[in-house]
């Protein structure tokens, strides 16, 4: 954990999706299986699919094939579970999605306060959208970041990076803040400070062996650790 002086004073705050604001394992898993089924393919554990959320659509499918095959999936197998993948869960992206404690009234507090925010997710974008919407989280975002919405995701520091520019910010005035390895790498290697919640999905890893700023149990305890810097 670095030794910063809090609370941190930043100017704009970026907020990780799945695993962070929002439970979505249920949905993500729902739609692997019809997957898995129209392959002929075993079904898998809920618990199993979350260790495999983090890094994109295209790693989730191709975790969950190497799963149910006890393989590793070649070039025809995965182009054809893709497609079946997107269309399973664009029927149930949000179903029975689940926002975790504190994230609603720490997104309040966030936005009352004057923070910009920007949600950095590797969802991609067809999935993000309407997922924020259906949610009601849409209006607290000037910038949403998908993991389709530039040429790299995260870990890279790119989706960060372009947040800052966006913003007029360095990107040691942002926040990020995620529940995983993607989210800390990438933080790090924008140059940005980064908290991470003690829940969400980390692949299956404690978040706290982390290098990160602050270890927190909400968004709600996030907001009491920072202050925002005057223009």
């Amino acid at each position: 954990m670095s030794a910063l002086n809090f609370p941190l004073h930043v100017r704009a705050v970026a907020i990780d999706l799945d695993g962070t604001m929002l439970d979505t394992v249920e949905d993500l898993a729902i739609g692997v299986n019809h997957m898995l089924a129209d392959l002929r393919l075993p079904a898998l554990e809920l618990e199993l699919v979350r260790t495999f959320v983090g890094k994109g659509l295209a790693n989730l499918v191709e975790r969950s094939l190497r799963a149910a095959l006890g393989r590793e999936p070649d070039a025809e197998e995965l182009a054809r579970a893709m497609p079946l993948y997107v269309e399973h869960y664009d029927r149930v992206n949000g179903q029975t999605t689940t926002i975790y404690p504190g994230v609603e009234e720490g997104l309040e507090t966030l936005a009352q306060a004057g923070y910009t925010l920007a949600c950095i997710t590797n969802k991609a974008a067809r999935f993000t959208g309407p997922l924020l919407e259906r949610i009601g989280f849409a209006r607290y975002f000037s910038l949403v970041v998908s993991g389709d919405t530039l040429a790299k995701k995260k870990p890279d520091p790119l989706p960060l990076t372009h947040a800052a520019q966006t913003f007029g910010v360095q990107p040691a005035q942002m926040l990020m803040i995620g529940d995983s390895i993607n989210d800390a790498q990438a933080a790090r290697a924008a140059g940005c400070p980064i908290f991470c919640v003690t829940y969400g999905y980390n692949e299956g890893h404690d978040v706290r062996t982390l290098d990160v700023d602050a270890i927190v149990p909400s968004l709600v305890d996030a907001a009491t650790l920072i202050r925002r810097i005057e223009s």
